[in-house]
């Protein structure tokens, strides 16, 4: 079997090391400090267990596993609280909750063994336990890759969001970017009171908004401060009205 460890702390990493050392059959391919440099050496290495950290700079685990289509099996190694903990044991994908004894590595090891023979469906498991837990977190910002470039947006450079059948469009101010991903999840994890759902097709940061005009009868457009124009439905006026007090 073979792994690679993805956690900022190096005295983490040693520890993970340490006991894999008893191991022979795991051997350790690559360590990494960052999520920039897991989501690289996961693409180029192919391992078939990764531990991974949650918070880490650049990327957190969780948006580095978003940006991969087919993740490894995956060890957390985390401080998480303990919803996250509850959602990790659901969705069969084992968690580390550190500091972490050598008896719990081991039982952690034994589930890993029993996954890798099971890939695709380890697969499925890990992206959906990761879209039930972003779904659950406030979205601070959102991380888009688009080709081998990865960005990450801060939510308050948004401009507008736009639904694309199964994605959405990010507009920023240095241009646009497709994310596969729902409204309704924008809808529910953005500050409300700063996103609104115009639209069926439409969520608009109010901060950009310049003007609310007639548009045909009985309907509004909205006009953002860029010149761009969007088309603002009956219960998405009343949110305007509600969140712009007017």
């Amino acid at each position: 079997m073979k792994t690679i460890i993805i956690d900022d702390e190096q005295l983490a990493r040693e520890l993970i090391k340490n006991y894999l050392s008893e191991y022979s059959s795991i051997e350790v391919m690559h360590e990494c400090s960052d999520g920039f440099q897991g989501l690289k050496a996961i693409q180029e290495l192919k391992p078939d267990l990764v531990f991974l950290d949650v918070q880490m700079p650049k990327l957190t685990g969780f948006e580095m596993l978003e940006l991969l289509e087919n993740p490894p099996v995956i060890i957390f190694t985390t401080a998480y609280n303990e919803y996250a903990i509850k959602a990790f044991e659901m969705n069969a994908v084992d968690y580390l909750l550190k500091p972490f004894s050598r008896e719990r590595f081991s039982k952690a090891i034994e589930k890993a063994k029993e996954k890798t023979g099971a890939k695709e469906n380890n697969s499925a498991h890990v992206k959906e336990f990761v879209q039930k837990l972003v779904s659950e977190e406030r979205t601070e910002r959102i991380v888009v890759k688009t080709g081998t470039k990865i960005h990450v947006i801060p939510v308050d450079t948004l401009h507008y969001i736009e639904a694309q059948d199964d994605y959405v469009m990010l507009y920023t101010k240095e241009g646009k970017f497709l994310k596969q991903q729902t409204m309704k999840h924008y809808e529910a994890t953005l500050d409300n009171k700063t996103f609104v759902r115009i639209h069926r097709s439409y969520i608009v940061n109010v901060h950009e908004v310049m003007r609310i005009e007639p548009y045909e009868k009985d309907s509004y457009q909205v006009v953002l401060k860029s010149g761009v124009k969007l088309p603002v439905s009956r219960s998405g006026y009343a949110l305007l009205k509600r969140e712009l007090e007017f």
